[in-house]
């Protein structure tokens, strides 16, 4: 049960803001005196308190067992769940948002860590891409059943998050309680190494761009006269169906494409955004957000073994703290990078923003793969 019950794990993550998107139109409607930017900060408020909660469980690792914070992680993520059916206003339900976002953070790095405690070689990278792929398919389904739940009224859907409470009694059970992550006698105390920050700004810049099909595509889609809402939704999940597909064949991938999966898997993101600059049709816009979701689906596993490689087993913790806070930093940032940049150009098109992103990312590609194949050059004259 140690498998189902890491992946599980990573399922409650990422319900921390999607599994209520689809009830915001409800809660706008039950609070008329709240603004467009109040009920936008009920799905974005559990992100504030993430980033500083991560860094807190890692540190909490040298005090506590892993065990027993995601348990406590859970209870405080189960309070803030639910709690907000209960409330009269609007503020405390976004109390109750930040709350759930603080246990979120407490688990959200646990539930990497422990993959690279339990597991290693090929059997950590194929773990590492069920943990994507099923995170994914948490989201997808807790999406679709507050969907259903909210034609019972908005209080309703935030009953998804009971599903805490499984993940809580699997834990519970059969979760080892561990060691404390402190560093060996032998072993002094040491900062991360400046590697660790690299990958976590490269799986921030992926977010960065990643995320503009979830903020971007509806307007795109209505500038391009191809469709509405409904269509920006069926688009949106391919990205999803795209980043599920590459999770599962993560080692066939990193077998195949070996050093060069990270520039290979990135062109296939830049080739995408340079579809969808040009494009008019349907298809090869869900054919381009699946690419992209290819891209997402593997670079994030892939990147964080790269950290976790980098650094001691007592650091490991730390390095997933940081890599996951830059995902979220990537999150947050999409939107005012991209409009900023759009801004500046003159250019109010998600065309020209999606130009910018693919020209952007072929660059660094032709960066990567020169870099790659000369450091090859030189590998067998050092031998």
């Amino acid at each position: 049960m140690l498998k189902p019950t890491i992946l599980s794990i990573g399922m409650a993550t990422v319900m921390a803001g999607a599994a209520i998107s689809p009830v915001l139109a409800l809660i706008a409607k039950a609070f008329p005196e709240a603004s467009p930017t109040m009920i936008k900060l009920i799905l974005t408020a559990p992100s504030i308190m993430i980033i500083p909660f991560s860094f807190l469980s890692s540190y909490l690792t040298s005090k506590l067992t892993k065990r027993t914070i995601i348990l406590i992680g859970l209870v405080i993520y189960l309070i803030g769940g639910i709690g907000p059916q209960f409330v009269p206003t609007i503020e405390l339900l976004l109390l109750f948002r930040l709350i759930l976002g603080a246990g979120v953070g407490l688990v959200m790095p646990l539930s990497m860590s422990l993959i690279n405690d339990y597991y290693v070689g090929r059997k950590r990278t194929k773990m590492m891409g069920y943990n994507s792929a099923f995170s994914n398919l948490g989201g997808i389904l807790t999406m679709l059943l507050a969907g259903w739940l909210a034609t019972f009224g908005w209080r309703v859907p935030f009953n998804v998050y009971f599903l805490g409470l499984f993940i809580f009694i699997l834990v519970f059970f059969f979760l080892p309680k561990g060691e404390l992550q402190k560093p060996k006698k032998n072993e002094k105390k040491s900062r991360l190494p400046l590697a660790v920050f690299g990958f976590a700004l490269a799986m921030g810049g992926i977010m960065l761009a990643y995320y503009s099909i979830a903020t971007n595509i509806a307007i795109y889609l209505e500038q391009s006269e191809l469709g509405g809402t409904a269509l920006a939704g069926t688009v949106i999940s391919f990205t999803t169906v795209g980043g599920m597909i590459t999770s599962l064949l993560l080692v066939q991938i990193e077998l195949t494409l070996k050093n060069y999966a990270i520039p290979i898997m990135l062109s296939g993101m830049g080739v995408a955004f340079l579809l969808l600059t040009f494009t008019y049709s349907v298809p090869i816009v869900m054919l381009s957000v699946c690419l992209i979701g290819f891209g997402q689906g593997s670079l994030f596993p892939i990147l964080v073994l790269k950290a976790l490689d980098s650094v001691p087993f007592h650091q490991a913790d730390q390095a997933i703290a940081v890599t996951s806070s830059f995902i979220f930093l990537g999150q947050f940032l999409s939107p005012i990078v991209l409009d900023g940049i759009g801004k500046l150009a003159n250019q109010d098109s998600i065309r020209f923003q999606y130009g910018a992103l693919s020209v952007t990312i072929l660059i660094i590609v032709i960066i990567s793969t020169w870099t790659i194949v000369r450091n090859n050059k030189q590998t067998p004259s050092l031998t």
